[in-house]
């Protein structure tokens, strides 16, 4: 990509926040997704998470940044549209380190579809509903058994949830069923002292866009803030949730779009 997306590699600082706990997220090997590997591992989590075939090389960059963190890093090549391969990623996990203290539902698609709602093919509609939704619904489910009261589970939802852009409308939909089911589970499992919560991102710089959108040369510039933000802006977001910080915050969704205003 050019420019390069900042994962936070130089300008990270972490402070023991996660000392000993172990994080399990979807996405991690580009994007806002290695940006949250990056900062967890330097706040002392060892860190689980998921690549495609496809992106390998991205993977192995991720490990290494998590292992110079002095972390251990687990990466696991995974098509969590399989509820198999959902089930199977939580249980090497604790295999691996024996919890999951953080669980980040992160992964997505999104294919934009500028002719409209009759072009969107089902094969499509099918990918970008098992990833961004199916999977999320599957690893909750496969996690929360090995999950200690504290833990915190931090799903991405999106700007795109509460204003939609058309091109993108089955992935706006998803991302919209996303705030919805993080408020009801985090009612469901407040006694069992398990937290959920969301972040929102408004435009981020991230592999997603040039891969997906036909025109990159003007994203972001819809923000209030004039640009989209970098990787490296979203990560302390996600570990503020995660944190004893946010110790009585459940049901919230963080709205991180550069000054564009939701509901």
């Amino acid at each position: 990509m050019d420019p390069r997306p900042d994962h936070g590699e130089e300008s990270y600082r972490g402070s023991g926040l996660f000392e000993g706990r172990t994080l399990l997220l979807t996405g991690g090997d580009s994007g806002i997704g290695r940006a949250v590997a990056l900062a967890f591992a330097r706040e002392g989590a060892d860190v689980a998470f998921t690549h495609l075939p496809e992106e390998r090389d991205d993977a192995r960059e991720t490990t290494a940044l998590v292992e110079d963190a002095g972390r251990r890093a687990l990466a696991q090549e995974c098509d969590i549209r399989e509820e198999d391969a959902c089930r199977q990623l939580v249980r090497r996990t604790v295999e691996e380190f024996g919890r999951i203290d953080v669980l980040i539902n992160n992964a997505a698609y999104q294919m934009a579809v500028p002719e409209g709602i009759e072009a969107i093919p089902t094969a499509q509609f099918d990918r970008v509903v098992k990833t961004n939704l199916y999977a999320m619904f599957w690893l909750c489910q496969a996690a929360l058994p090995h999950m200690p009261a504290g833990g915190s589970v931090i799903n991405s939802a999106s700007v795109q949830g509460y204003q939609p852009s058309p091109p993108l409308l089955d992935y706006a939909m998803t991302k919209g069923a996303i705030v919805t089911f993080t408020q009801g589970l985090a009612q469901q499992l407040a006694e069992r002292g398990i937290r959920v919560n969301a972040v929102a991102p408004g435009p981020v710089w991230t592999p997603l866009i040039p891969s997906t959108l036909p025109d990159t040369e003007k994203f972001g510039e819809q923000s209030p803030l004039g640009r989209a933000a970098q990787p490296a802006e979203m990560a302390p977001a996600y570990v503020f949730l995660a944190s004893d910080r946010a110790s009585f915050v459940t049901g919230e969704i963080l709205n991180a779009t550069g000054g564009t205003p939701l509901p």
